[in-house]
């Protein structure tokens, strides 16, 4: 996906934060260097209520991704795309610094999209590039801490197999530990954006998804020197692939109840970003379902047009490069696989979706109708919830989460895009007739800039913004909610 420096492939999830910021935030030159338009203000991030207070802790350093305390000594870190890791000190002062720790040197790690904490070893994964760039592997390596020098070790490793030439191979990136701090839960995305074949220019000819993407694995946190293969079969033999059929769930986290969730950015298509309860053995649907909707490239007959099929903007970059396309070798759906649903969003906010029958874009709160999960583009990510209750009773054990896409306020703006760049409120409950969970999503905080990960502790959450590689930077931001 990436090398060093400046020279990235743009792809997966991360394709989306440079193009976005780059056309929001960043500073374009033309191949001669000649700058084309400044880099447009920071916006800073407005309350939507008197009881809840935004503040600026920090600028950091660009391309972050991920936003991790270490539970054993109390500090904070974060890790940036292209492998670089950093330790803040007397992090949420006026004196607070950052010491960069590791760099893509030592662990080996090119595309570093997924870091964690246990105790006091630090769990770092992503991806290699494989032959000159055409291919890829995943990997994962631990660092014990706790030693003068830091000791690393190597958990797994994959197989090659094909990255695409362009934007959809999302790699190995979200990591959280269980509750019990026995297991670490990683996601693979999609190398594809609704399963198309991606071959590289030929260098892996009919290549589609494969067993080592679009799902989410387990290991035990003592795992070490495993090769992972595509042989799906042997992968749940061993008890490594928990869930499948889940497009990218770039950020993962428990309740505090134990229940795993994931949020997922859905495809080109106009289908709506979804939050999963991710179960051991469910699948949830990618490549033939996402939010509900069907993938018409499954069915022999269907041949894309935007002019005749609402859901395909004709920009989108999966139409401009013929992506949608008739493919009568579309793989069927596996004999015997039922898909699990989204969680069920109520509105009133985030709730705008595109309506199958009509291909119009309607509101939740008028049609009645819940939508699984979020609006379309929007890119759900910092996931949080309050674990220890320390929240008043309006928000105490609920869930939050940031929306990195959306808000826009150009002329022509459909209602899919309109809203976003803010922290919302999840208000979950358990409904078991379905045997999944519906919410009422409100926006609580809004006009952030990029908002990447976030942590929670006690009644604040920190969420860190993504700065581009033609940015000043990223910032951390502190939303203190009433307690307790």
């Amino acid at each position: 996906m990436a090398s060093i420096g400046c020279t990235f492939k743009k792809t997966g999830l991360l394709a989306l934060f440079f193009s976005y910021s780059t056309l929001s935030y960043g500073q374009q030159t033309s191949s001669s260097g000649t700058s084309q338009r400044p880099l447009a203000p920071i916006k800073t991030p407005v309350s939507l209520r008197s009881d809840i207070q935004v503040e600026k802790v920090m600028d950091i350093g660009k391309l972050g991704v991920r936003f991790l305390k270490n539970e054993k000594t109390g500090e904070f870190w974060y890790s940036t795309f292209d492998g670089n890791v950093f330790k803040i000190l007397n992090f949420d002062t006026p004196n607070a610094t950052e010491d960069q720790i590791f760099s893509a040197e030592d662990h080996g790690i090119t595309r570093l999209q997924g870091a964690a904490f246990l105790n006091n070893t630090l769990f770092l994964c992503g991806n290699i590039s494989a032959n000159g760039g055409k291919g890829t592997k995943g990997r994962m390596v631990k660092y014990d801490l706790s030693k003068s020098k830091p000791l690393l070790t190597e958990v797994f490793n994959t197989v090659e197999y094909g990255t695409n030439a362009t934007t959809f191979d999302h790699g190995w990136n979200a990591l959280v530990i269980s509750k019990d701090k026995k297991f670490i839960y990683v996601n693979s995305g999609a190398r594809t954006d609704h399963g198309e074949v991606q071959d590289n220019k030929g260098a892996y000819p009919d290549a589609r998804d494969n067993a080592l993407t679009a799902n989410v694995f387990r290991f035990p946190v003592n795992a070490e020197n495993i090769l992972l293969t595509t042989d799906e079969a042997k992968l749940k033999a061993d008890g490594y692939l928990y869930a499948q059929g889940i497009r990218n769930a770039y950020d993962m986290t428990f309740d505090g109840k134990g229940n795993l969730f994931g949020v997922v950015n859905s495809g080109d298509y106009d289908q709506s970003e979804e939050m999963f309860w991710i179960r051991q053995g469910h699948h949830y649907g990618f490549p033939w379902q996402m939010s509900g909707i069907e993938n018409p490239q499954q069915y022999p007959t269907w041949v894309p047009d935007p002019a005749k099929d609402p859901f395909i903007s004709p920009g989108a970059h999966a139409w401009v490069v013929k992506y949608f396309r008739n493919d009568p070798n579309f793989p069927k759906i596996p004999d015997g696989v039922k898909f699990s649903a989204g969680v069920q969003n109520l509105g009133p906010d985030a709730n705008e979706y595109r309506d199958i029958a009509t291909g119009k874009i309607v509101d939740g709160d008028i049609t009645g109708k819940a939508v699984s999960t979020f609006n379309a583009h929007s890119v759900p990510l910092g996931l949080v919830f309050d674990t220890k209750n320390a929240l008043s009773n309006e928000f105490s054990g609920d869930g939050f989460v940031f929306r990195y896409g959306g808000g826009s306020d150009r002329p022509g703006t459909n209602l899919l895009r309109k809203t976003g760049k803010d922290l919302m409120h999840l208000d979950m409950s358990y409904n078991a007739a379905a045997d999944n969970y519906y919410m009422k999503t409100t926006t609580i905080v809004n006009n952030f800039n990029a908002p990447v990960d976030a942590i929670m502790i006690d009644n604040k959450i920190y969420v860190m913004e993504h700065g581009t590689a033609n940015s000043e930077g990223g910032r951390i931001w502190k939303i203190t909610l009433p307690k307790k």
